[in-house]
């Protein structure tokens, strides 16, 4: 996932600059800023990488407000040029401004998702209305827009190059979809909108953190948790071995339901889950998301569409509701169909072991797991050993970013990191020349969010002298103390996933940081990061990285045609539980100002329902109330681009073995095509110059096992 804070949400442009330019702008409100905070100039680090030693809680806020209050100085001298607006006055300066704002909100983005604080809550709440007060002083200033508009009308006789000719385009729709257009009346109201649903995303992250933490199953007998590893046992146990402790993680099913023998332990595992925010505590989600989907279907009726992701969509590769339903219901009918043969299977199952009862979802992962081991003779107990986390990240993702962009990692120990189990990296190009560094934070911790992501901390731009530093974050299972940190196939694929993303920024090569890397439609940014999973299991990869932990020996060619021939099983239910989701994403931003919300779960159950996506067995992946992605994290009518970019990433792919497979040069093709283009051109084209033509869902459906 490429994450979004509230912040970046809220912010015009994403910027870092290099001390010499900085220094005049942050002159101007130094009498805001004591000198002696951390984000008064940019840091003097390698690639300005944050100084994590001197960063403290006390820092943020004041570094925020007086980024504001220079980024709100900056505007206003754009608007009270007295020179005719150009390209150059207007939105180049525009490109310029905000740069101690976005230095404090990227280290605040990455801190609060992955090392957060009760101060740091506090003051992600406290300031989340703020930015939303702020954006609006900029996109909805009448004056800018009408210099924003004066060289928008006359681009085409402005001779631009392309990309400064789409950064004109992208800066007018941005200001049109944001209201520039409203009366004075509709501002107003819109703009209280913004900051009330701002503080309602806020308060809705936080209280889903302290959710999953409180929602933990925690359990005084040691036989509840038969089925688990010894290791796995002696890490969820406390330091007097008298309970034990299973997280949640952000899913809606959890790791060890795959394991656990206890059906009693699996059903309370699983509801722990399913209603982590929805008891009736302060930590109940249900009237936070009501209010939200409400919100965002006023404001979308405000600005003149019917219903929030139509107008959300307009900038995206889907354009409207109707190609997002229709491309979804493509794959309903043979998704579900997979799912309840499945389901019959693992109810033979059950029954030929005389178990006396019927599937539930607390149930369908261990036995699943074991109708492929009967079928496959193929369990996660035979695969882990192969997989040590480190050993998976440096000669199996980083070596694939090696073969095919010829790539090389150096980790480095003399920058400071946020949290000790943060590794660092030089990012090295083929020629020699470092083009960025890589933070990977790997491991659970309670006050860190859940699901998986990257994100930057300082964003690519030719025109402010910035390179790339990029980070990844997952919630992998620590391991107990002498222990190797093994990891199931699906977390291997979640690096490979999260670090294409991490690819896709660093290749960045624009001269404007809006249009910058990941600065993508959602229906696009998840493309370069899907595409990267395939290389997880491409032969050259996979026999330089699968080897056993503790005998160094390659994973047997027997065990690796036992991987691929079951990759297909299971996936009518796993392409069941995302397909849910991302309708239930479509149906909560699909409702119009006029339509009430009384009951959260009321309304998810018949989503479901019109959808024919309700199989009690297969839960959504993400239920509505902790559904982070659409509620705090910009996935707002956005959560079906996982699949949308799953068919290009497989279409992409087949090119890829009709042309070669891996090799430098298709790899340097897909670097100059797709991963360095930003968002500097159609995203249809895009693609279309780099297959020769437009993405065919056959080749997904095959890889699903949905088709032949």
């Amino acid at each position: 996932m490429k994450q979004l804070s509230v912040f970046a949400l809220f912010a015009v442009v994403i910027l870092t600059t290099s001390c010499q330019k900085e220094a005049k702008k942050v002159e101007e409100v130094k009498d805001e800023l004591s000198a002696t905070n951390p984000f008064f100039a940019p840091s003097d680090l390698p690639f300005q990488a944050p100084d994590f030693d001197k960063i403290k809680n006390t820092d943020f806020l004041p570094a925020m407000d007086a980024g504001m209050k220079a980024q709100l100085k900056e505007i206003k001298a754009i608007v009270e040029n007295p020179e005719a607006p150009t390209f150059e006055n207007t939105f180049v300066s525009l490109e310029k401004t905000g740069q101690l704002l976005m230095r404090v909100n990227n280290v605040f983005n990455l801190l609060s998702g992955a090392n957060t604080n009760p101060e740091l809550q506090e003051i992600e709440e406290v300031s989340a209305p703020k930015f939303a007060e702020h954006n609006d002083a900029i996109y909805l200033n009448p004056l800018l827009f009408a210099r924003v508009k004066t060289v928008y009308d006359s681009r085409d006789s402005l001779k631009l190059d392309p990309e400064s000719m789409h950064l004109v385009e992208y800066y007018y729709q941005r200001f049109v979809l944001a209201g520039a257009n409203l009366n004075d009346a509709d501002k107003i109201k819109l703009r209280e909108l913004n900051s009330e649903v701002a503080s309602l995303s806020a308060k809705f992250t936080n209280q889903l953190l302290a959710a999953a933490k409180a929602g933990a199953l925690v359990v005084d007998n040691k036989e509840a948790l038969a089925g688990l590893s010894d290791a796995e046992i002696s890490a969820a146990a406390n330091d007097t071995n008298t309970e034990w402790t299973l997280p949640l993680q952000n899913t809606t099913q959890q790791p060890s339901l795959q394991n656990l023998t206890n059906r009693e332990t699996r059903e309370k595992l699983f509801t722990n889950s399913w209603t982590r925010a929805s008891k009736g505590d302060e930590n109940d989600t249900r009237k936070t998301i009501e209010r939200i989907a409400v919100i965002r279907a006023e404001q979308a009726s405000i600005l003149g569409y019917e219903n929030y992701a139509a107008w959300k969509l307009q900038n995206q590769m889907a354009k409207t509701p109707k190609a997002v339903q229709d491309f979804l219901d493509q794959l309903v009918p043979a998704t579900v169909a997979k799912a309840k043969v499945e389901a019959a299977d693992i109810q033979a199952l059950i029954d030929k072991q005389k178990g006396g009862f019927k599937l539930e979802a607390w149930d369908w992962n261990m036995y699943a797991e074991q109708v492929r081991k009967e079928r496959y003779d193929l369990d996660d107990s035979q695969i882990k050993p192969y997989f040590e986390l480190y050993n998976v990240l440096e000669n199996g993702v980083f070596y694939a970013a090696n073969q095919l962009y010829g790539l090389t990692f150096k980790e480095r120990k003399d920058l400071p990191v946020y949290q000790e189990d943060v590794r660092v990296y030089d990012v090295i190009d083929k020629d020699g020349t470092q083009i960025g560094l890589f933070y990977g934070d790997y491991f659970k911790r309670d006050n860190k969010s859940g699901g998986a992501w990257m994100s930057n901390i300082v964003e690519q731009s030719k025109l402010l002298g910035t390179q790339p530093v990029i980070y990844n974050v997952c919630n992998f299972t620590k391991p107990a103390d002498g222990e190797p940190a093994l990891v199931s196939f699906d977390d291997v694929i979640t690096m490979f996933h999260e670090f294409g993303h991490a690819l896709h920024g660093f290749f960045a090569n624009q001269e404007y940081v809006s249009l910058s890397g990941t600065n993508t439609p959602r229906d696009f940014v998840e493309f370069p990061s899907q595409f990267n999973e395939n290389w997880a299991l491409y032969p050259t990869i996979l026999n330089n990285y699968a080897k056993h932990y503790k005998t160094g020996e390659p994973m047997p060619q027997a065990l690796i045609d036992k991987i691929k021939k079951a990759s297909t099983f299971n996936q009518g239910y796993a392409l069941t539980e995302v397909l849910s989701a991302a309708s239930l994403d479509m149906q909560w931003h699909t409702i119009s100002k006029d339509v009430k919300i009384d009951d959260a779960d009321v309304f998810e159950k018949e989503a479901l329902k019109r959808t024919h996506l309700d199989l009690s067995a297969v839960p959504p992946r993400y239920r509505s109330t902790y559904f982070l992605h659409i509620w705090g994290n910009g996935y707002a009518a956005g959560y079906y681009a996982y699949l949308w970019t799953e068919m290009l990433d497989h279409d992409a792919f087949a090119w890829f073995e009709n042309h070669g497979g891996l090799t430098p040069e298709n790899g340097q093709r897909f670097r100059d095509m797709i991963l360095s283009r930003g968002n500097t051109e159609e995203f249809g084209k895009l693609y279309r110059d780099f297959t020769g033509e437009d993405p065919k869902i056959e080749p997904m459906l095959k890889s699903r096992g949905l088709t032949e």
